[in-house]
């Protein structure tokens, strides 16, 4: 199985694309389409409305560094941060599987916790920038 190893660059890559392509889904539409009913939503939460932004921005603009594979651990910290917000405060009590449960969001940010760890890989900005910081090293 350890061929399997030198696939390891394009696992990390679907994982970027995938998770990227995701949050700057739901990034776009709070930072284009309407950030003041996501501030109001925020505070609505108990939160203070400036983490509104936080959020919207960790999902879009860090959705768009994920995708490219650029600082991919940072962004992906603060998307994981985000979506364990987003079960904590939004959708805890709806449970796991149930309609409107947390199951996306935790596999997002399951997704967000292994970029944290494993890096963008070696198809990636990250790598150009800093050979051999992106995390996952070719052989």
């Amino acid at each position: 199985m350890r061929y399997l190893d030198r696939l390891q660059p394009l696992a990390l890559l679907v994982m970027r694309l995938a998770l990227g392509a995701i949050m700057v889904g739901h990034g776009y539409q709070k930072v284009f389409g309407g950030l003041h009913h996501h501030v109001q939503f925020v505070q609505s939460l108990g939160l203070p409305g400036w983490s509104a932004y936080l959020s919207a921005f960790a999902e879009f603009f860090g959705g768009l560094l994920v995708l490219v594979g650029l600082f991919t651990r940072a962004a992906a910290f603060a998307i994981c941060i985000d979506m364990c917000v987003a079960i904590a405060k939004v959708k805890f009590h709806n449970g796991l599987l149930s309609e409107h449960g947390y199951q996306f969001e935790l596999a997002l940010a399951a997704l967000a916790f292994a970029l944290i760890f494993f890096g963008g890989g070696s198809i990636g900005l990250d790598h150009i920038r800093a050979p051999g910081g992106g995390g996952a090293k070719s052989k």
